[in-house]
């Protein structure tokens, strides 16, 4: 089957749509890296102020014109809300989800001094730095992964919090100087995973993707933390991280089965952050996440949440 990728044109996207296609090649496909400029890599404005699907409108929009066979997307960029047009044919096993920290001098976050800057675009980040209580003034940025370290190499800045998965697609995981650990910052909300997307009717596409490419244990963690942001309907510009582990326990048999083990942050306007946590079966991903939502909403979540993230569909 000859098959073209749609892709946006940045490093990133191009490196996680080539991995892609390597998989899809070893499966026997044949494939074309095909670019499609979205108008979130058109503006320099803040993700918040772009709106919700900034980076997968345009290319979504080519797969269902036809244009393009698939279309490759950091899974954290797509609303909550499907697209009926579209089918998700398949999560393939995650990279590291976690936050990095690229600092001047090798120094990891509990070594920056009171009053390092600190770079990153997401609120998220924002409220989980600012409530490790170190002191460090936080400068919101945006760009690619070269802008964002530059401004460390040029003295700028005095670190930059990146997604290790991005780092790691990128080959350039060695520059983080701490990977942090989700007790001290939970990523965002399918942090480190891929959507690969075909048409709706394309039905043997669809399988033939998920054959190639699909992870069952990634999909289902992924489907839970994302359940978290639609429950809460918190915009793009929300302070949400979660993160869903796959973890062996015992069922009432005595019999080891794989379950979700489900964390979540909400960032208030006062400061302060909203934790939960849940356990339960994969099969019940989704339900796991609405309800860690739900035990959220009523710790004051909704209504602690900034006022201009709670409309829209999450990114």
């Amino acid at each position: 089957m000859r098959l073209r990728i749609g892709t946006r044109p940045s490093a990133l996207a191009m490196a996680q749509a080539g991995i892609t296609a390597d998989r899809l090649r070893a499966a026997g496909h044949e494939c074309e890296l095909v670019e499609i400029s979205t108008s979130g890599d058109r503006s320099s404005a803040p993700v918040a102020e772009l709106g919700v699907g900034v980076f997968v409108s345009a290319l979504r929009d080519a797969l269902a014109r036809g244009e393009v066979d698939v279309a490759v997307h950091s899974y954290k960029d797509l609303p909550t809300a499907p697209d009926a047009r579209l089918l998700l044919a398949a999560v393939p096993a995650r990279e590291d989800p976690r936050d990095a920290l690229v600092a001047r001098d090798g120094m990891v976050l509990g070594e920056l001094p009171p009053g390092a800057r600190i770079g990153t675009g997401a609120a998220r980040r924002i409220a989980q730095l600012d409530a490790l209580g170190l002191g460090l003034e936080v400068v919101a940025i945006r760009g690619n992964v070269d802008t964002r370290v530059g401004k460390v190499q040029s003295g700028e800045l005095d670190g930059v919090v990146v997604a290790a998965a991005g780092l790691s697609r990128l080959g350039r995981l060695g520059e983080a100087t701490e990977l942090l650990d989700p007790l001290q910052m939970l990523p965002a909300p399918a942090q480190g995973a891929l959507a690969v997307e075909c048409r709706a009717q394309d039905l043997e596409l669809g399988k033939a993707l998920a054959a190639a490419l699909d992870d069952e244990p990634t999909r289902a963690a992924v489907a839970a933390e994302r359940a978290v942001l639609a429950t809460l309907e918190a915009g793009c510009s929300a302070p949400v991280g979660a993160l869903a582990d796959v973890v062996s326990d015992l069922d009432d048999d005595g019999k080891v089965v794989d379950r979700l083990s489900l964390r979540a942050v909400v960032g208030t306007i006062d400061g302060a952050l909203l934790r939960a946590s849940v356990t339960g079966d994969m099969d019940d991903a989704e339900k796991l996440g609405a309800a860690l939502a739900a035990e959220l909403l009523d710790m004051g979540g909704l209504d602690a949440l900034p006022r201009n993230a709670g409309s829209g569909v999450p990114r």
